[in-house]
């Protein structure tokens, strides 16, 4: 018999709480190609006097992140990212974006060399050279593996209490297209693996510039009929991102959950949309709200708005992309608010497809 499948899980926030119960469950059930031991990487905290390892192994119940649900009991938290991840076959990133460098750099050549990474991080990083930098590819150019991605239309709690939402798996290597979508999925969290990883991770992060205009659109108390157009213009101009930067990728997977449900869910429910709305309507700095809003989260509606300017102004591309360009200049205070419902009502009716090279 092959040997097992191993896995872990790097982080213990929300996401990756719930995303461990779903992955321990179901290995559980697949004893004849998994191992059922899960180790889930806790960075160590002391809650009311005890290790919260010690906590989550004796009680199952992650109670500094998600107090109210159960994990099951062969998940085993360990606070040395190292055990958590050597033996391990699908290592499972699910942290902020700004520690992902330094874990890589830990593990490097302490997993194995056939190991294959999942992350599920939502954020750009900026390179050297301008360039936008998926979270997955710096996982792969630091830790020497390849690495898939899995994001969606999954707001924690709502997956937790067992409402239906569904993800999409970005899949990077076939050997591993069943096996990703039966660890993920849930009989109320239905899992659609497709091999267009980097649109799969672009659209969960260029989301963050659209929701961040809806929240202003919240803000200001316009009406439903201009975060709809808000929630199109943003869309399209997703599609228009990705056909300029990563020509290739598939038309369908916009359709999936990464794409349109994430982005709609996104805009009515997201830390960017409340950040933008209380933005708008304290009129404090974005740097104040997000200590007291999004604590221990980077705020990647303004961050990724900076960052993809950055892009098209080196392309040349800034008129193209109106409501990009009108979030950042109003997040940097160039603009103001006034001038979000201008840039729908003045943005061209033809949309830039210069590459027209999606695929069905």
């Amino acid at each position: 018999m092959a040997d097992k499948i191993g896995t872990c899980i790097i982080g213990s926030g929300n996401w990756a709480t719930i995303i461990a119960r779903n992955v321990g469950r179901n290995v559980a059930s697949m004893s004849n190609t998994m191992e059922p031991k899960v180790f889930m990487y806790v960075y160590e905290e002391i809650v009311d006097g005890r290790k919260l390892t010690d906590i989550i192994n004796t009680t199952h119940i992650n109670v500094k992140y998600m107090p109210d649900f159960e994990l099951p009991p062969n998940i085993v938290a360990v606070d040395d990212i190292v055990t958590a991840a050597r033996d391990s076959d699908i290592i499972i990133f699910a942290i902020p974006p700004t520690f992902v460098s330094s874990c890589c750099k830990t593990l490097l050549g302490k997993v194995k060399p056939t190991a294959h990474a999942v992350s599920l991080i939502k954020g750009f990083e900026r390179g050297d050279d301008g360039q936008i930098i998926l979270i997955s590819q710096i996982i792969m150019r630091q830790l020497k593996v390849s690495c898939s991605v899995m994001v969606g239309c999954n707001l924690a709690h709502e997956i937790a209490n067992d409402n239906f939402a569904e993800g999409t798996v970005g899949c990077r290597d076939q050997k591993y297209y069943r096996v990703l979508r039966d660890i993920f999925k849930s009989p109320t969290f239905r899992v659609v693996v497709t091999e267009d990883a980097d649109c799969v991770e672009i659209c969960s992060t260029l989301r963050n510039i659209i929701a961040f205009a809806a929240g202003c659109s919240d803000g200001m108390e316009l009406n439903e009929n201009t975060k709809a157009g808000i929630i199109r213009r943003g869309f399209l101009e997703m599609l228009q991102f990705v056909d300029v930067f990563y020509p290739g990728c598939r038309m369908g997977t916009f359709f999936e959950a990464c794409g349109i449900s994430d982005l709609v869910t996104s805009c009515y429910a997201n830390r960017n949309r409340k950040l933008a709305e209380a933005f708008v309507k304290t009129g404090k700095p974005l740097s104040e709200l997000e200590h007291i809003l999004i604590s221990g989260h980077e705020p990647l509606g303004p961050v990724t708005a900076e960052l993809v300017h950055i892009l098209l102004k080196k392309k040349g591309l800034v008129d193209k992309f109106p409501l990009f360009t009108t979030v950042y200049k109003i997040c940097m205070g160039d603009l103001p608010l006034t001038r979000l419902v201008e840039s729908l009502c003045q943005a061209s009716e033809d949309i830039f497809h210069p590459q027209h090279t999606f695929q069905l």
